[in-house]
């Protein structure tokens, strides 16, 4: 399942491969360049180098005894660290932060600061104050490093479970790898961060995402296992996926093959129509929320966002607000419309197909707001005109997938199964070749201009090798017949 300064949706995806490709604030982690979830607008933005270093630095050991100790952080104030200035040494160490070597001359230096300071009534150094003196740690990895053991510390005390090691984290949560101790299996437990433990909204939507994520029972779903909290620690407990992401893979080879990208998103596709007959929108949907298990089973993750249909308050309170990914978000999503239902997240399965094929996302930006403006009105590069290996019944698919009305979608993911099992034996498909010809280009014409109408009638003969048929232009080859037809009538009574 996730991320300094500059906003990462500067750099696009193609040119730096998903280092920490985008996924929005899912309360499992940040995201780079996806943006936020709550609401898009209001996403803090890491960046990729910064998002290794705290994976690197996540390796840390349990809080040492001295609950008491304080250190300075850069700017002079002083802050409770529960043992960290105890166990600090050892966590840069293990963390290949700094040296052994490093750490003995800072502790040296402490010494000899802590004989002057006894004889002065200045305020007592610490080894973190050395460390960024001397330049061996930067102010921003000694916070992630304290945020880290914070984080394992709160993690220790949720009874009936080991930690075992951090897997992920953001803004939003912390993931750890750990055993459940009475049925000895491996699990992953999501823990919110302290700094929420007060926030009721934070608070319900931790556990609406475990309540949501227990009503669905699916093979493509990560299972849930229990929420719950121990003090002031929240917790959701769920099942643990040993391999890769979506994301993951597409980083390693920029791009997937039509054949595996058509089985990925099939078992999705799969995963979306059993929450969808159960009366769930994911709202979610992108690389970094599939995972792919190392026997090839694909599993649906993070129901952060997930909503009821059925729940009219709710959409009712989000109106106008954008909640989701950037890079995948539907534009009815982007509109914050009330009313948002199984082609939504079926533009974000397509969104992240195109993803998978191309090795770029569908629509760049320089920040979030221009990214989803191309969503709402820019017309889509056809999948095959960047990657002409895939095969026309693909890229009619992965279209009708990423329409920009709701209704010229697929309408339930039934459907869409139906025409991915047919481009993957190498047949065409059935909606989306109807969805691509008369019917396709009828909703090109309402909604788009006449020059966006002429390159979409383009790119479908492109793939065809026959131009489509414009119904405006049925339409007055039939009143023209017709007209004909009608003048020889009113000729042979004239003659009669």
């Amino acid at each position: 399942m996730s991320p300094l300064t500059t906003s990462p949706m500067s750099k696009s995806p193609h040119q730096q491969p998903l280092d920490d490709d985008p996924e929005p604030l899912s309360l499992a982690e940040d995201d780079e360049n996806e943006g936020s979830t709550d609401p898009v607008e209001s996403a803090p933005s890491k960046s990729a180098s910064d998002e290794k270093r705290n994976r690197a630095s996540a390796s840390g050991d349990s809080p040492g005894s001295d609950t008491n100790a304080k250190s300075k952080t850069s700017g002079g104030s002083e802050t409770s660290t529960g043992g960290f200035e105890t166990m600090l040494g050892k966590l840069v160490v293990t963390s290949g932060l700094v040296t052994p070597d490093e750490i003995e001359l800072c502790n040296s230096l402490l010494r000899e600061s802590k004989s002057e300071d006894s004889e002065s009534s200045s305020t007592p150094r610490t080894l973190a104050d050395l460390l960024i003196e001397n330049e061996f740690l930067t102010p921003r990895q000694l916070e992630r490093l304290r945020s880290d053991f914070e984080a394992k510390k709160s993690s220790q005390r949720i009874p009936g479970y080991k930690i075992i090691k951090k897997l992920g984290s953001g803004a939003m949560a912390t993931v750890f790898l750990a055993k459940q101790i009475s049925l000895d299996r491996h699990v992953a437990v999501k823990v919110l961060p302290k700094k929420f433990s007060d926030n009721k909204k934070f608070i319900e939507r931790f556990y609406k995402e475990g309540r949501a994520a227990a009503q669905l029972n699916h093979p493509n779903i990560v299972g849930a296992y229990d929420v719950g909290n121990s003090g002031e620690h929240h917790y959701f407990v769920m099942e643990y996926v040993d391999g890769e992401t979506v994301y993951d893979r597409v980083a390693a080879h920029k791009r997937m093959t039509e054949k595996d990208a058509i089985e990925i998103i099939r078992q999705t596709a799969e995963a979306l129509k059993h929450a969808h007959e159960k009366g769930f929108i994911h709202r979610d949907i992108k690389p970094k929320n599939i995972m792919i298990k190392k026997n090839g089973v694909v599993k649906l993750a993070d129901l952060g966002l997930a909503r009821a249909m059925t729940d009219v308050q709710a959409a009712k309170a989000e109106a106008g607000r954008a909640y989701g990914t950037p890079y995948y978000i539907s534009p009815e999503q982007i509109r914050g419309e009330v009313k948002i239902g199984p082609p939504a997240d079926i533009y974000g399965l397509g969104a992240t197909f195109y993803h998978m094929v191309t090795g770029r996302v569908p629509f760049e930006g320089k920040n979030p707001s221009a990214v989803m403006h191309k969503h709402l009105k820019n017309e889509l590069t056809p999948p095959d005109h960047l990657n002409p290996k895939l095969s026309a019944g693909c890229a009619q698919v992965i279209e009708m997938m990423l329409a920009k009305s709701p209704k010229a979608r697929y309408q339930n993911a039934s459907d869409l199964l139906e025409d991915l099992v047919l481009i993957a034996k190498g047949e065409t498909p059935h909606y989306a070749n109807k969805g691509l010809g008369m019917s396709g280009v009828s909703t090109q014409i309402i909604e788009s201009s006449p020059k966006t109408s002429s390159i979409s009638t383009t790119a479908a003969q492109t793939r065809t090798g026959k131009p489509e048929q414009s119904p405006v232009n049925l339409v007055l080859l039939v009143m023209l017949a017709m007209s004909l037809i009608a003048n020889g009538l009113l000729v042979l009574l004239l003659v009669l």
